[in-house]
């Protein structure tokens, strides 16, 4: 079972010269199971969810690891399709395609690449899709599943990519980036003048100055943004604003920095 627990090192208590009542120390242990019970009762439990398919020389190479929220509450239940869809988009062949489930998209990326290797005798290369998730992090309020994914249908090179998934654990639903914040053009000028310091971007010049590509010479903020144990963290995607070859372009932004534009508190 995969499970994520707080660590905890129980300091004795010293009485100069006297010995610790027994009394004393009963109920110091029942207070710290109390706090400690109180501490992981909000915390979810994960098993780890494996699908691996490597068994042919001629299909496509699968490996998707996932974390799989236990339970059947409400929050459970959307942190498994929302990690469901995004797989199950990234593997259907034809857009307009429907699946309902992982195994029915692994199907339809199989069919892909034996319907390709058809039409293009020269396709020898099979397949690859690998997906890897994890919860990045977690406190009372809120809970950021990253997905990160490397996908492969033929040419030059594969695609790697990474994906934020951030759920409202009160209300027990997926939530967009924008409904992170309270004011999210508020947020996006403040996140221009912390990405232009990151990049060396001067304020009088435009985004682009360095050779980035944000569209129409404009920052944006990017389609991933998340929640992790430094901050929040804003990540663009290769083409998303740079090229490939110069790979993800991460910003992080300390929790005691952007607070004030956050929509609902986070742990210290």
């Amino acid at each position: 079972m995969y499970r994520y627990l707080w660590k905890h090192t129980i300091v004795p208590f010293i009485l100069p010269q006297k010995q610790i009542p027994m009394k004393f120390t009963f109920r110091i242990a029942i207070v710290f199971l109390l706090l400690l019970g109180c501490e992981n009762e909000d915390k979810l439990t994960f098993t780890p969810l494996v699908l691996e398919q490597n068994d042919c020389d001629d299909c496509p190479v699968f490996s998707i690891q996932i974390p799989e929220a236990q339970g059947k509450t409400a929050l459970a239940l959307a942190i498994n399709r929302a990690v469901e869809e995004e797989i199950i988009a990234l593997l259907l062949f034809e857009e307009e395609e429907e699946s309902n489930t992982m195994e029915d998209a692994m199907r339809s990326f199989k069919t892909g690449y034996t319907e390709t290797k058809k039409r293009f005798s020269g396709e020898n290369t099979p397949w690859e899709a690998t997906i890897k998730g994890n919860v990045r992090y977690e406190d009372t309020t809120h809970l950021t599943v990253e997905l990160t994914s490397y996908i492969f249908t033929g040419g030059a090179h594969g695609y790697n990519a990474h994906m934020f998934l951030n759920f409202d654990k009160k209300k027990g639903k997926e939530i967009e980036a924008w409904e992170l914040f309270t004011d999210q053009e508020d947020f996006q000028n403040f996140a221009e003048q912390k990405f232009r310091e990151k990049e060396s971007i001067p304020a009088d010049k435009s985004i682009n100055h360095t050779g980035l590509m944000f569209e129409k010479d404009r920052f944006y903020l990017p389609e991933n943004i998340g929640f992790t144990e430094q901050g929040i963290q804003l990540l663009y995607n290769p083409y998303e604003v740079a090229s490939y070859a110069d790979g993800p372009i991460v910003l992080t932004l300390p929790f005691e920095e952007v607070r004030p534009y956050l929509a609902s508190p986070t742990k210290s």
